[in-house]
């Protein structure tokens, strides 16, 4: 981290603010229709997307040697060739690993000496409907084992009834569980309804002391989109404008193309400012996206596509 760490604040309602819709809608579509990245721009956008991506797996046949491999891809996300066509020097990497608690320790082991930081869901992932004293201890357990990041869910009944004191109360709690790990609060806003509550729910979970909040878990019939995007970074920027203090993003879920990194990045880049393009403040929560990345850049150095078998899936 380049910035000290969301302290919160008391929560306070007053910072809540209607959202247009509509016009949500206009401005998200607007921002990547304006931007145009081509060439060698369009190849720095997109190894960017790599040092900000979760590679994430979360199956529920995930095995520990899978791990290892999605952690492989993590250390050696581009081939040999493509790195040498880039003219880059080093090997790039992605922003973390993101896994469940119990296959924390096996990336941890894979990612020994390589510097990328283990993330883990937790509290009851993708519901979050366990009862409080075991959502804290799943928390810790995975702090035990090694994990740097805590994705946690929210109480989406909370915020579907109004309850921002018991919210604020759940985040706070969490947050205090982590301990030296930064949390994650997924907002899970395909079942919030509504971009008030999606504007509200982001404040109270940053007032709460969240480091990061998040879309969706990946699991909800609509995950990340642009417009809840667009609202979430208006957030951030109302928090940051009314405390001084800094909140990361991140978006997850349906992120599958080149396409999608560079639409996020682009948001990011016009909502909160190039600090906003770096990982410690902007991930990408995906696994898929990595295969059509690599196979964009092999495109940009050699003018041909690959076939998609040439380029292994995270």
């Amino acid at each position: 981290m380049t910035h000290p760490r969301n302290p919160g604040a008391p929560l306070d309602t007053s910072l809540f603010a209607p959202v247009n819709r509509p016009a949500t809608e206009r401005r998200a579509a607007s921002l990547v229709l304006r931007r145009s990245l081509k060439g060698a721009h369009q190849a720095a956008w997109l190894l960017n997307a790599i040092a900000c991506m979760d590679l994430t797996t979360l199956a529920g046949d995930d095995t520990p040697a899978r791990v290892r491999r999605l952690c492989a891809k993590a250390r050696r996300p581009l081939s040999d060739e493509i790195v040498a066509g880039l003219g880059l020097e080093t090997m790039p990497h992605t922003g973390a690993v993101c896994v469940y608690p119990t296959m924390v320790g096996a990336a941890v082991r894979a990612l020994e000496g390589s510097g990328i930081p283990v993330a883990s869901v937790a509290t009851g992932f993708p519901a979050g409907l366990m009862p409080l004293p075991l959502r804290l201890a799943e928390i810790r357990y995975a702090v035990e084992e090694g994990a740097q990041e805590i994705d946690i869910v929210i109480t989406r009944a909370h915020v579907l009834g109004g309850d921002w004191t018991a919210l604020y109360d759940e985040v706070a709690i969490m947050r205090e569980a982590c301990g030296a790990a930064h949390l994650k609060a997924i907002l899970a806003t395909g079942d919030l309804v509504t971009l008030r509550n999606v504007f509200a729910a982001s404040v109270v979970a940053m007032q709460a002391g969240a480091d990061f909040i998040k879309t969706s878990t990946g699991k909800e019939a609509v995950n990340a989109t642009l417009p809840v995007g667009l609202t979430m970074c208006r957030a951030i920027r109302a928090y940051r404008d009314a405390t001084g203090h800094i909140v990361g993003f991140k978006p997850a879920g349906g992120m599958k193309t080149a396409k999608d990194a560079l639409n996020w990045q682009v948001l990011m880049r016009e909502e909160l400012g190039r600090d906003w393009l770096r990982p410690d403040l902007f991930r990408l929560g995906a696994s898929s996206m990595l295969a059509d990345i690599e196979r964009q850049l092999s495109h940009h150095v050699t003018g041909c596509y690959a076939a998609h078998h040439r380029h292994a899936l995270a």
